[in-house]
């Protein structure tokens, strides 16, 4: 497969979801959920934009957006029990970036219809179904799909996903947040931050359009984000540099590892699944 382009984009923040809203004319009874079950390769179905993918596989915590008319876009997905989801796009082969005009952006941002997605769900019939902060489908997943062979497409991307040890243990339920924080909504998380200790150039920005910026000291981090009730927090991290420097802070990984997020007085505090905290911040004056 070509090399990658990656980068970042000013994308709209969504609103999570309740996901056990039924979906008009879709469902028949509401199925537990269980994020592993999303992982495989899936045909999309009834989506605003079919110009910006066909099949939509998610594999662990990869994604790949195939059939766009920007050939296969890369990315990386989260998603709960709680029925909360959040995917980024940041990636394309250059072969197709370079030779089409306008995919140079679209291998750098999410596309609307997928950036809109917040929750899922599955219908009666099992199927997973994405929705929107107002809990409206944006599109069903089918079962079974098969990526075309394409010069410039990696063959791990035609096999099928497995759902691994590895991606239960990612995607397994978190703990409820400690009484003794305030869960964070959608609201607070939003502003700068600056981690307690380590590289005074580091800091964390959350934005209201849902990415969020960073720097670990001396490297340029950036992402997506989205919250949900009990101080669910989950985050996406792009690519980045890897220049070393003393004391650098790993914002992505705190957020990456994130489930909850919850407020010590006006300290920012992130939690990974087991509760267990990844990071500190305080608000900058």
């Amino acid at each position: 497969m070509g090399v990658l382009f990656s980068g970042c984009a000013r994308q709209g923040h969504p609103e999570a979801a309740d996901p056990r809203t039924p979906v008009t004319d879709t469902t028949r009874a509401v199925v537990p959920l269980a994020p592993e079950m999303l992982i495989g390769s899936w045909t999309l179905v009834d989506v605003a934009d079919p110009g910006m993918g066909k099949i939509l596989r998610l594999a662990d915590s990869d994604l790949h957006l195939i059939g766009s008319r920007c050939g296969t876009l890369g990315g990386s997905w989260r998603a709960n029990n709680e029925g909360v989801f959040l995917a980024d796009i940041w990636s394309a082969s250059t072969a197709v970036v370079e030779g089409t005009p306008g995919c140079a952006k679209a291998s750098q941002e999410t596309p609307g219809w997928l950036r809109s997605v917040t929750a899922y769900q599955f219908d009666g019939a099992g199927m997973p179904v994405l929705l929107d902060g107002r809990g409206q489908a944006v599109a069903q997943l089918i079962p079974g799909a098969t990526p075309t062979p394409e010069p410039d497409k990696a063959e791990s991307v035609l096999e099928p996903p497995v759902v691994t040890d590895e991606a239960r243990r990612a995607l397994a339920p978190a703990v409820e947040l400690p009484a003794t924080l305030v869960p964070a909504d959608q609201r607070q998380p939003m502003g700068r931050w600056t981690p307690k200790s380590g590289h005074k150039g580091a800091y964390l920005e959350f934005m209201a359009d849902g990415e969020w910026h960073a720097s670990d000291g001396c490297n340029d981090q950036t992402g997506r984000w989205v919250t949900a009730a009990g101080g669910t927090l989950l985050a996406t991290a792009r690519s980045t540099t890897l220049a070393l420097c003393a004391d650098s802070v790993p914002i992505d990984q705190w957020l990456t590892m994130a489930r909850r997020a919850g407020l010590d007085g006006n300290v920012l505090v992130l939690l990974n699944a087991h509760g267990d905290e990844t990071g500190r911040l305080s608000p900058t004056k």
